[in-house]
């Protein structure tokens, strides 16, 4: 015969065949059990945190110390015998009930109450054993009797005893036992088919919403749409799954903890402080709700007034509305200024609202914030100012090829406290907005995109007075019509720039479109310019001296040499016979 598993998790799905399914639920209510035990902690955080900040208030609300079995008190002490405090007779009442308790051959029924002659105290006794005396202090701190309340605490005492004994027996625990079983196995389906009938139901609950539920328009402007009051709708369903499975296992925890005697203390305070925690919570929003109608009003304003202009700027950086002197690139930075002013004036209009405002503490928290934020904000503030200044004087643009110092590069971010330039090595260097309003920033971009006039690239060289400026001026302007991204349209030129003692300087001017690709078309321009120059005859030099400039190679190289090419000799003339000229 087969033996059958007991219980397998695999075989729990929402559909056959989709363990990851069955993993999804599962991962739910994992996350209530996290929950769950964070609540459980923070719940018994409460009363010790209660206990430590005012330890004498707890002590007023107590009257007496008391006398437990099982962690259940029966009575309190309030007054002390002879030299006995209260709460040392308490401890010591208690700790022979428990002797009794876990003595199952001490019937209950022989406890009893005696009274010695000439003694008006009472004694509740167990074969010649006093467990309690009650004295006529006693009884006037109850404003009773001694004898009533004697009777009273034996009582107690006896069905406390019969209790612990009970829940002790064998058959008791495996009653228990059962019962914990049939806990978890219903905890488990219950779970199981919350999550099934709530997945199945969402999809069609949020058809219904879209179909119902118009969005919200203002004109043409759509500010919510059907879609999103539908995911909000969906996202409050989930929440309150969320609370009900957490409902439903901090129920079964504390089910199952009361079923056992060892862990009843554990289960009944879990619950105890769960429930004046939830009392403490629910009075606490029962007073606050005036305060949170008002809060709700505001952030309500704010929502909808944010919602509202932020269609109006969408609508100007996509050039759908145009505003005269007003531009695009504007409208994002605008949009957030106005978004950090709304939300700031919405918070110091909601702050008197807030719960403990008028605290000593929170105005505590307040100015050492406060203090904070001046000292250490100083750069931030500087650098915020300076990305606004710079924002709305347009120096540049995201992509632009700037110049910052000796920082070149493309403009890849900027915002309200740096900028980050990618260099044509793919150094990423970050700089902040303040230094930005003390340096010259040279934008290599603008000028061909908002004044429809290409940049002029420059590049300088220095060549003899022996060559024809009309021959260096033709070589150097086919070298830059020879370059990609040098447009031919407007012509390139070459000034003269200046006539210095042994060369003349000539810069070259062309024409280009695509800044971003600077370093790569100078390089091709040089490339070209040796080119043209040593197809022409053109030696790129500066000379400083002519004298013995008959006798050297030139500087041209040999696949631009006609292939007869022999270096001329030097020529040495005597001083004495001019006529005479010998070769060497």
């Amino acid at each position: 015969m087969k033996s059958v598993p007991f219980f397998n998790i695999n075989q729990i799905s929402l559909m056959p065949g989709k363990p990851s399914i069955t993993r999804g639920w599962m991962k739910k209510i994992g996350h209530t059990l996290i929950i769950f035990i964070v609540v459980l902690l923070m719940t018994l955080s409460t009363p010790l945190l209660g206990i430590a900040q005012n330890p004498t208030q707890l002590e007023n609300k107590i009257d007496g110390f008391p006398v437990m079995l099982d962690g259940k008190p029966l009575f309190f002490i309030r007054r002390g015998v002879s030299s006995f405090s209260a709460e040392e007779r308490a401890n010591a009442i208690t700790r022979r009930i428990e002797r009794i308790a876990q003595n199952d051959s001490i019937p209950i029924e022989n406890l009893t109450i005696e009274q010695l002659p000439d003694d008006n105290s009472l004694y509740l006794s167990v074969d010649q054993e006093v467990i309690l005396t009650v004295t006529e202090r006693d009884a006037k701190a109850y404003r009773s009797t001694p004898e009533v309340l004697a009777q009273q605490a034996l009582q107690k005492i006896q069905v406390a005893i019969a209790q612990y004994r009970q829940d002790r027996k064998p058959e008791q625990l495996l009653k228990n036992i059962i019962y914990t079983v049939i806990a978890t196995f219903a905890f488990l389906i219950i779970s199981f088919a919350v999550i099934k009938i709530s997945g199945k139901l969402f999809p069609f609950i949020r058809r219904l919403i879209e179909s119902l539920t118009p969005g919200i328009q203002i004109g043409n402007v759509e500010i919510i749409s059907s879609s999103k009051i539908s995911f909000f709708w969906l996202r409050f369903l989930r929440i309150i799954r969320l609370f009900f499975l957490f409902l439903l296992l901090f129920n079964y925890a504390t089910f199952v903890l009361r079923l056992f005697p060892w862990t009843r203390v554990f289960g009944e305070s879990i619950l105890g402080y769960f429930y004046q925690s939830l009392e403490l919570v629910l009075s606490s929003i029962a007073q606050y709700l005036p305060n949170a109608f008002i809060i709700a009003i505001i952030i309500f304003i704010t929502y909808y007034l944010i919602g509202l202009i932020k269609p109006f700027f969408t609508a100007i950086e996509r050039g759908n509305l145009v505003i005269p002197g007003f531009y695009t690139d504007w409208a994002k930075p605008t949009y957030n200024i106005l978004l950090v002013i709304i939300i700031a004036i919405a918070a110091i209009v909601a702050f008197p609202y807030l719960p403990g405002f008028d605290s000593p503490a929170f105005r505590g928290v307040s100015v050492f914030l406060g203090l904070l934020l001046s000292l250490g904000s100083t750069s931030a503030i500087a650098n915020v100012i300076g990305g606004i200044i710079l924002i709305y004087t347009r120096a540049f643009r995201i992509g632009d090829h700037i110049q910052v110092g000796e920082v070149i590069g493309d403009l890849i971010e900027k915002n309200f406290l740096v900028i980050r330039i990618c260099t044509p090595t793919n150094k990423i260097i970050t700089i902040p907005n303040s230094s930005l309003l003390s340096s010259n920033v040279i934008n290599f971009s603008i000028s061909s995109r908002e004044l429809n006039r290409n940049l002029i690239i420059q590049t300088t060289i220095t060549l003899g007075y022996d060559l024809p400026w009309r021959k260096a001026h033709t070589t150097l302007i086919e070298a830059a019509l020879e370059t990609e991204h040098i447009l031919k349209e407007p012509a390139p030129f070459v000034l003269q720039t200046s006539l210095d003692n042994f060369y003349i300087s000539y810069q070259l001017n062309a024409y280009t479109n695509q800044p971003n690709l600077m370093v790569i078309i100078y390089s091709e321009l040089h490339q070209n310019i040796q080119d043209k120059c040593n197809e022409a005859g053109i030696e790129i030099l500066s000379p400083s001296y002519t004298s013995l400039r008959d006798g050297n190679t030139t500087t041209i190289p040999e696949n631009y040499l006609p292939s007869d090419y022999v270096a001329p000799p030097f020529r040495v003339q005597s001083s004495d016979n001019q006529e005479n000229n010998t070769l060497l």
